[in-house]
């Protein structure tokens, strides 16, 4: 006899259908499966036979072929258990699946017949919508998850027994609740109101948060780089729901997904340590998976103490920053992720960390301080729109009374820019100045003379690249943004700038 079921599985972050053909024949008694099965299918074999029969149904001593089609994609993860073990029952008589053949079940089983979940279920739901399906069976764990999509009709089970029971009608869906597509609004618990003094440094995560600018602090250790770092989503505007949707989707493949009723709310912030391989942080494995610079997709990524990662390491983020994804390629598929970041970085001014510190004196040499920041190049520098020095802070500026601006008030000026940059890339696929194309830059970035004059000047002057060219207009267009401003102004121009090559031979 022969059945065919409908599964899924995950590939990237996209979701695709597989069709499970099953055929019994006399024979010698044997169960294969065929279709480019990797290890965790072809073990499922085991799992779908003693889950059949500890479920109370009966497994065929026949010769079992299972086919994964299409044939040519490689099957990952155990998320077609019991589409297998569906088409088994089907094949051998046992249900009779006439009545629900355009149903997809999904899910892996337990040597008892229960179901437990698999991730990327979002990304598997969205892609069986816009195929024109509308039910699907799912882990009981993935039901919340999975009923977020619009369109669908999705049976929770919570064994192979009950998803028997919905394909033979003798069940119903449940009644759903409501669906959160919106991203929850979120508290902090850190703000910028903690942070005394460094009102240069405030101000530059202002237009890095507003323009979505790469950013990078050079200071003294103990001088509040990383206190100021990890504010800055506190000051981020929030995501837009195709923004969540992407995040959410990232992180339900990757298995990181905390709240599966609702889409992610807050901005990722991923702060990897220097010891991180380059299979961690781009991407990777037999069938790759998502990275931390993937991860931190419409975020932020924290490099702190960037000279102690890995050259090689760095340099392999110069494409994600500049093109906002990666692509891994691997014998068994080549996958596209996106990586569209900030990347926030700090680092120490020289080895011991004091150079140029009015209150110690630095004990390296020049060749100490050479190698040290010889181990960032000149082309990952030329990618990091703002570049700052953060000083030491001085007794009465920790001791005062003052009390700084809270994280709130820095976010509604944010959130009022990006909301013109919004409106501005209404009709492109950018969210942010910061991703602005160079076309795009001579569309919508209108300066006054006396701006443009300003930049000539400098960029004579200072030798700077084209792309660094480019990246100052980037930085002043948002300053103008915060400022109200259709036309970057001089001040602008002047403001950028300073942003950039306030730290001496980094332009």
């Amino acid at each position: 006899m022969f059945a065919q079921t409908l599964g899924a599985a995950v590939f990237g972050l996209i979701g695709r259908l597989i069709t499970v053909e099953v055929d019994t024949a006399n024979g010698i008694p044997a169960f294969d499966i065929v279709g480019l099965p990797d290890m965790a299918v072809r073990e499922s074999r085991e799992r779908v036979k003693a889950a059949i029969r500890n479920a109370g149904f009966e497994f065929p001593c026949r010769k079992i072929t299972v086919n994964l089609a299409p044939a040519d994609l490689r099957k990952d993860g155990s998320g077609l258990d019991l589409a297998i073990a569906v088409g088994i029952l089907a094949a051998s008589e046992q249900i009779d699946m006439r009545q629900s053949q355009d149903t997809v079940v999904i899910g892996e089983l337990s040597l008892q017949g229960g179901l437990r979940p698999i991730f990327g279920i979002l990304s598997i739901v969205t892609h069986l919508r816009d195929s024109g399906f509308s039910k699907i069976i799912v882990p009981v764990e993935n039901f919340q998850e999975a009923a977020l999509i619009e369109g669908m009709v999705v049976y929770p089970a919570r064994s192979l027994q009950e998803t028997v029971s919905y394909l033979q009608g003798e069940m119903f869906c449940p009644e759903l609740p409501p669906k959160v597509l919106n991203p929850k609004k979120i508290m902090f618990n850190d703000d910028f109101s903690d942070v005394q003094g460094q009102f240069a440094a405030k101000r530059a995560l202002e237009v890095s948060a507003a323009g979505g600018h790469n950013l990078m602090m050079v200071g003294s250790p103990g001088s509040g780089k990383t206190m100021l770092a990890r504010r800055i989503p506190t000051i981020l505007p929030d995501m837009s729901p195709s923004e969540a949707l992407e995040v959410t989707k990232i992180y339900s493949v990757s298995g990181l997904l905390k709240n599966q009723g609702q889409l992610m709310s807050e901005r990722p912030f991923r702060s990897p340590h220097h010891t991180i391989s380059a299979a961690a942080m781009v991407g990777g494995g037999r069938i790759p998976k998502p990275g931390e610079v993937t991860l931190s997709h419409n975020g932020v990524l924290f490099l702190d103490e960037l000279p102690e990662y890995s050259s090689s390491l760095l340099e392999m983020l110069r494409q994600p920053i500049e093109d906002g994804f990666v692509t891994i390629a691997r014998v068994n598929a080549v996958l596209t992720y996106p990586a569209r970041f900030m990347m926030i970085a700090s680092m120490n001014p020289c080895p011991c960390g004091f150079l140029g510190d009015i209150n110690r004196s630095c004990v390296c040499t020049t060749m100490d301080i050479k190698k040290y920041m010889r181990r960032i190049s000149g082309p990952l520098l030329d990618r990091i729109d703002i570049q700052i020095p953060v000083p030491m802070l001085k007794y009465e500026e920790i001791e005062s009374n003052t009390s700084s601006e809270k994280s709130e008030a820095i976010r509604n000026r944010v959130t009022e820019a990006r909301s013109k940059q919004w409106e501005r890339f209404a009709k492109s696929n950018v969210y942010c100045n910061a991703q602005m194309s160079h076309r795009q830059i001579e569309m919508h970035c209108e300066m006054a003379v006396g701006a443009r004059k300003l930049l000539k000047e400098v960029f004579i002057r200072m030798s700077l690249s084209a792309r660094a060219h480019d990246r100052i207009i980037k930085v002043a267009q948002t300053i103008a943004d915060l400022s109200h401003t259709d036309i970057i102004s001089e001040f602008a121009i002047a403001e950028a700038i300073q942003l950039r090559v306030a730290i001496q031979g980094n332009s």
